[in-house]
């Protein structure tokens, strides 16, 4: 719920480096599981407004009251597995937050109360499940509920209202106030003090100094605070830092939180950069605002196909495959990202499933051309050409299999690419530069092109030389990490991290997909809406990540140029970011099928192209051969 202006991304900065790694992550001793606990079936979205009542075994967390139930398995917040039936999580703004508050009560009836009721509700019932309150009827936790003056402290009061009539939260459970109601004063936080009150809760001011807590819910600030907390709240944030907190729908200034609940639609400064390590586990919490009017702001839609549903029909059986572009930010999951992407026909042969070729390697980095090449295999293409330094080829020729490595001395121009990759360990010296006039020559003529690394750098020099404006044609996507980033627009790193409106601007300034590397991975496109990849996995953090994300980028493009070829349409910009954003979650999701475990990146390439096979390979179809 929202009550007050746009956060402050300052207050969260954290100084980050470049490249896919994290120096903040959620702590290890709140961990949520994603599956019910003796069946191994996924979860359901964590929705409230009803009785709480629950089936035991779905969530557990920490020591005491956060515990992982000593299985050690790295898990993610079931509630964050979305259905197939919308492509993505909506994400909005606070000015739109505040927009959707005043819709729901001015036309829906919705009023204050009403909302602030249902979201504590929710939030209680997302916490039980969460932290397993319902084994703990034996050893219930204290809880403290810190109330700001906004809409997020009425709904940590409601919560903790909820939590006490039910029988979850321990005898001495308590609030601390940011201020004491007025005398007649009719606000839902003012309705909620009364109650606790009335049942015996201890609801005070704050007075220096907080009671004993196992659980802190934040509901001191929220996405609605604009500029530093001053005052009593920030007083109330500092004696909280060193507690278990579990935020309401976003940290409040100086909180790390164990976990988030985020009432839905959940808040996109969730998951800028700067921001989502503070975050802890993200928990959406829906049933809040009726879905008539979440479509009002762009909450549903339909995913372009069903290209996990068992049985993948072919796009060339009848319809070319629509181009997707959202009205509003989405935060997409691996199933979300991979339905964006053309399905392979059955009846395909490797020329139909794409051929990328990859220019990459250098001395001392030929490890980059390899890991690249096979991203790219991984990812679906049918063919990975391999056009490598003549002192390179006899070293990583032999060890190549189905990926076709060539000299460049023997190029001849016999093969006709779908998509070209620029860049992994490349180098940056002159005899790049034909290769990459070329490659620009043919991006406008509609052949994908895909920058990495050093192929970035060098395109900024060749424009530069060029004397013209960095600009491409419209089909050109680049992975930067946040230093390569800064290099070619000169957007200070902590602003990137922390202001994802500065990629829409770039990428509508470049006129290309930027597929930004970070803990969090952002796809911006000319014209459309960001897209979100929840990382927070610092096993990424290692040499040949990017390479093998370049690879993806490579061959899902190709495998849209040809799609869009064969039923007489351009390739778009909107189909590379969906290209994009597929090859970032796809990366994601093979780390987080490794689970807890460093590796060389080839390892998670194996993993890659059995999740994109699933994903993407017809079943209950008979093959043919290449």
């Amino acid at each position: 719920m929202n009550s007050m202006n746009d956060p402050a991304a300052e207050e969260y900065s954290v100084d980050l480096e470049g490249g896919p790694a994290v120096t903040e992550q959620r702590p290890a001793a709140f961990l949520v599981k994603a599956e019910s606990a003796g069946t191994g079936e996924p979860v359901e979205d964590v929705s409230g407004g009803g009785d709480i009542s629950y089936d035991a075994g779905d969530f557990s967390c920490g020591p005491d009251v956060f515990d992982d139930g000593g299985d050690g398995v790295e898990i993610s917040c079931a509630a964050e597995n979305v259905s197939r039936g919308t492509a993505g999580r909506l994400l909005v703004s606070g000015e739109t937050a505040r927009a959707l508050d005043e819709e729901a009560s001015a036309r829906w009836g919705l009023n204050p109360f009403a909302l602030v009721e249902a979201a504590g509700r929710a939030l209680a019932s997302a916490l039980v499940k969460a932290c397993s309150l319902e084994r703990r009827k034996n050893s219930r936790p204290l809880i403290l509920a810190l109330a700001g003056p906004g809409n997020n402290g009425a709904d940590a009061l409601v919560a903790l209202r909820t939590l006490v009539m039910y029988g979850f939260a321990g005898d001495g459970s308590s609030a601390v106030l940011s201020r004491e109601p007025k005398p007649g004063e009719n606000t839902p936080a003012a309705a909620a003090v009364t109650a606790l009150r009335a049942m015996g809760v201890p609801a005070g001011v704050w007075n220096g100094s907080l009671p004993p807590a196992d659980i802190v819910l934040d509901g001191i600030a929220g996405t609605g605070l604009s500029g530093p907390l001053r005052g009593v709240p920030l007083e109330m944030a500092r004696a909280a830092e060193e507690l278990d907190v579990v935020s309401i729908d976003l940290p409040s200034p100086r909180l790390r939180a164990r976990a988030t609940l985020a009432v839905e639609p959940l808040k996109q400064n969730l998951y800028t950069p700067s921001i989502r390590p503070f975050c802890g586990t993200i928990i959406p919490v829906g049933g809040i605002f009726p879905p008539g009017l979440l479509s009002n702001y762009g909450g549903e839609v339909s995913p372009p196909a069903q290209a996990l549903s068992g049985l993948a029909l072919p796009p060339s059986a009848g319809r070319p495959f629509p181009a997707f572009r959202p009205a509003a930010p989405r935060l997409l999951s691996w199933e979300d990202a991979a339905s964006l992407v053309p399905p392979v026909p059955p009846d395909a042969c490797k020329y139909r499933r794409g051929l990328a070729e990859l220019h990459a390697g250098s001395p001392g980095f030929a490890g980059a051309a390899r890991l690249a090449a096979e991203g790219a295999r991984a990812a679906g293409a049918g063919l990975v050409r391999l056009i490598l330094d003549d002192s390179l080829y006899p070293l990583l020729a032999p060890s190549c299999g189905g990926i076709m490595a060539a000299p460049r001395s023997g190029e001849d121009g016999r093969f006709r690419p779908d998509a070209v990759l620029l860049g992994p360990g490349w180098g940056r010296d002159e005899t790049r530069r034909p290769v990459m006039e070329q490659a620009l020559k043919e991006e406008r003529r509609g052949t994908p092109l895909v920058l990495d690394a050093d192929g970035i750098a060098l395109a900024k020099a060749y424009f530069a030389a060029a004397g013209v404006e960095l600009r491409f044609g419209g089909l050109t996507i680049l992975t930067p990490h946040a230093g390569e980033l800064e290099a070619l627009s000169g957007v200070e790193k902590d602003k990137l991290l922390s202001q994802p409106a500065r990629l829409s601007e770039l990428a509508a300034a470049y006129n290309a997909v930027i597929l930004f590397k970070s803990h969090v991975m952002i796809i911006a496109s000319p014209e459309g809406p960001l897209l979100y990849v929840d990382g927070m996995n610092p096993a990424l953090a290692a040499g040949g990540s990017g390479d093998l994300l370049a690879g993806f980028c490579a061959a899902l493009s190709a495998r849209f140029s040809v799609h869009r070829r064969e039923h007489n349409e351009k390739t778009c910009a909107d189909d590379l970011a969906a290209a994009a954003a597929a090859a970032a979650s796809l990366l994601a999701a093979a780390a987080a099928l490794r689970g807890k475990a460093f590796g060389d990146p080839l390892d998670l390439a194996s993993r890659a192209a059995r999740l994109a096979g699933a994903a993407w390979l017809p079943r209950g179809f008979g093959g043919n051969g290449a």
